[in-house]
C-alpha cells in the first residue's frame, strides 16, 4: 500500500503543477488580450492555441460571461482551476498519506 499511496502523492503533485502552469498561461492570456498584440508572435500563437479550445465552451455554454465588452471567462476558468486544485488534489493527496499509513 506504500507504493500505491506514494503514486498518488505523486500523482497529486504533478496535477497540482499541471494547474498551477495552466494558471499562469491563462493569466498571460488574459493580459494580451488587454493590448494589442502581434498574432503572428509565436508565443501569442502558443498562448491562444491553449486556452481558446478551453475558453469557447465557457463562453457557448455561459454567455454571461462576456458582458459590456468584458470578458470574464479567464476569471471563471481560474475558478474552476482552484476549486480542481482543492478537491482533486487534496483528495489525492489525503488519499495517498492515508494509505502510507500516516497523515500529513
Amino acid at each position: 500500500m506504500i507504493i500505491l499511496g506514494n503514486v498518488l502523492i505523486g500523482l497529486a503533485f504533478v496535477l497540482k503543477l499541471a494547474m498551477q502552469a495552466y494558471f499562469y498561461i491563462i493569466l498571460a492570456s488574459a493580459i494580451l488580450s488587454w493590448v494589442n498584440a502581434d498574432p503572428y508572435n509565436p508565443i501569442v500563437r502558443l498562448i491562444r492555441s491553449a486556452t481558446d479550445p478551453v475558453y469557447r465552451p465557457i463562453r457557448r455554454r455561459f454567455p454571461f460571461l462576456v458582458a459590456g465588452g468584458i470578458d470574464f471567462t479567464p476569471v471563471a476558468l481560474i475558478a474552476a482551476i482552484y476549486f480542481l486544485e482543492v478537491v482533486l488534489v487534496g483528495s489525492l493527496y489525503e488519499y495517498g498519506s492515508l494509505l502510507k499509513g500516516r497523515v500529513f
